[in-house]
């Protein structure tokens, strides 16, 4: 009751609860198609390969968005090209190149002194988010979620099977590089909320869980966005009332929601299987 009461009577607080809600289902349906493509890894590439962009918008005193989507997108682009023009695998240039971009994101804050100010920036604080951060997550959800629905079939097809996908006619070296700008915007959209260090738990967590309840891709995007805004309901309220880190503790809420998805899914639940095979084994003695 009394973070419902601090949530109607503080207006900070209302923010943040906005940005987490959002951010929750941006991170749950963007990060839908990171598990179908298997691309985890990848996820983490470009929420580490945002911090040089950051890192050169607050420098010249821009709005940090720009940056950051510029510098994951060229990161993206490097790791593809770098896997397609050598021996080297992708896994390989994804680590090659997402370490070395957020090297390159320390060293600029480093020159720049201002690891005080970018610390939010590495571990999110939603409790300190500006209106402006508000409106810009906002604007990148709305962005986010027109593109999925516009090119929706795109989407899955080329998810499921790329193979396909070319045979029917589809750019599928484009449809990725456009996955990518869209997990880039959501990494861009998270970075208030969890931070760069914790974005790729928001992206893969929730995502996950869903996974594991359905196998209709639309009920999973449904659902993964339901466990991101419950994970960052349960997560926010754990900060305020605990005085804890943001972050951390949204991260951990999608977690224990894991957990719980991994134990008791009615399909796939660790709980249900064991018992499946104690009746079989049952039955046979």
């Amino acid at each position: 009751m009394a973070f419902i009461e601090a949530v109607m009577q503080y207006g900070f607080l209302q923010k943040a609860l906005l940005t987490s809600i959002m951010v929750g289902i941006i991170c749950g349906v963007v990060g839908c198609f990171i598990i179908l493509r298997g691309m985890a890894l990848m996820g983490d590439a470009i929420s580490h390969a945002v911090l040089p962009g950051v890192a050169i918008s607050y420098m010249f005193g821009i709005n940090f968005f720009f940056g950051a989507v510029f510098s994951g997108v060229i990161t993206a682009i490097a790791i593809g090209f770098v896997t397609q023009n050598s021996r080297i695998k992708h896994d390989t240039s994804i680590g090659i190149m997402f370490t070395a971009a957020f090297a390159a994101g320390i060293i600029i804050i480093t020159m720049l002194k201002s690891s005080t100010d970018l610390y939010h920036i590495l571990f999110g604080n939603v409790l300190a988010v500006r209106a402006s951060d508000m409106w810009i997550t906002l604007g990148i959800g709305v962005v986010i979620l027109a593109a999925v629905y516009l090119f929706y079939k795109e989407l899955l097809v080329t998810s499921f099977d790329e193979t396909m996908g070319a045979a029917y006619g589809l750019p599928v070296r484009l449809i990725h590089y456009f996955l990518m700008t869209l997990l880039t915007m959501g990494t861009v959209a998270s970075l208030q909320t969890v931070g760069i260090v914790l974005v790729v738990a928001m992206l893969i967590t929730p995502a996950a869980a869903a996974y594991l309840l359905t196998d209709r891709l639309w009920v999973m995007i449904f659902l993964a966005s339901g466990i991101g805004i419950l994970s960052s309901v349960i997560g926010l309220y754990f900060s305020f009332t605990y005085n804890l880190a943001s972050g951390a503790t949204i991260v951990m809420a999608a977690t224990a929601i894991f957990i719980l998805t991994f134990l008791f899914s009615p399909k796939h639940g660790w709980l249900w299987k064991m018992l499946k095979v104690r009746k079989k084994k049952a039955s046979l003695v």
